[in-house]
């Protein structure tokens, strides 16, 4: 049987270099996309150490970009099938909406959320004219719970949510499943990079600022190991039926879904703002 081939976006670092390892340990075969691929030394050399280096094949790819689009898909004429495609590109945009540029959240958005188009448009027509394929969206908590301090990012994972149930529906005839993932805090560069959320001591969000800053740094202890969730990824991108749509992982992850459902949204808000001490 011939090996199934498995895209990566944003593979470079965090969840989306684990993935690529996973998924070749699973026995795929895994294209690699970062937008500089100088950065792809640790994985490949993490590849070579794990006797996979015939297994993954790295590509530039910028998922912001219409050139880059355009050459990913010539670059896919090389593959006769594609059967997972993994959309994990992504950052954070930190910051009050207020304080916050109508730019700011584009650049959020052309990422999270037109990047994850752009790319499954690309690799859509292959999938189904093999009339099978399986796309796993790397969401987030922020895609179901709104968080102060992450307008940005948070909208961009809600229209994520919105956008993949859609083509789960869309897609369901042809053969081809939609997923999503939402982790919690994981071990990852994405909360250490968060753009602009930091002290600002002219800005009159700086007493709330403060207490993000201290409660992101208090709960790094708690933050999930995140090869746990490359580890469910390559598991869903393995199944052989139908996937769920929604995969929420992570510590407390469930419970506060399961609170926001149950819950009026008066008390959760008045629990947020109090665990914050506002």
């Amino acid at each position: 049987m011939s090996r199934k081939t498995a895209i990566v976006t944003g593979s470079s670092s965090g969840f989306g270099f684990l993935c690529v390892i996973e998924l070749a340990l699973k026995g795929f075969t895994v294209i690699a996309t970062m937008r500089d691929t100088n950065k792809a030394k640790a994985l490949l050399d993490l590849a070579k150490e794990k006797e996979l280096d015939n297994d993954i094949h790295v590509t530039s790819l910028d998922v912001t970009s219409s050139d880059s689009i355009h050459d990913f898909k010539k670059y896919l004429d090389n593959y006769s099938q594609i059967d997972v495609l993994i959309n994990n590109a992504g950052f954070a945009v930190g910051g009050f909406s207020e304080e916050l540029s109508i730019e700011d959240y584009r650049r959020q958005f052309e990422t999270n959320f037109f990047g994850v188009i752009a790319v499954t448009n690309a690799v859509l027509p292959i999938m189904r004219a093999s009339k099978q394929g399986r796309i796993i969206n790397m969401s987030s908590i922020s895609g179901r719970f709104g968080f102060p301090g992450l307008s940005a990012y948070t909208a961009s994972k809600h229209a994520l949510e919105g956008y993949s149930e859609s083509l789960r529906l869309e897609l369901r005839p042809f053969g081809i499943d939609v997923s999503l993932i939402e982790p919690g805090s994981y071990q990852t560069n994405i909360w250490t990079s968060v753009d602009q959320l930091e002290n600002n001591p002219d800005s009159p969000y700086t007493f709330y600022t403060e207490s993000l800053l201290k409660e992101i740094n208090n709960g790094k202890a708690d933050y999930g190991d995140p090869s746990d969730v490359a580890k469910l990824a390559a598991q869903i991108a393995s199944n052989p039926g139908p996937s769920d749509l929604r995969y929420p992982v992570g510590k407390g992850v469930k419970t506060n879904l399961f609170l926001k459902k149950t819950l009026p949204w008066k008390l959760i808000e008045n629990v947020v703002l109090k665990r914050f001490k506002l």
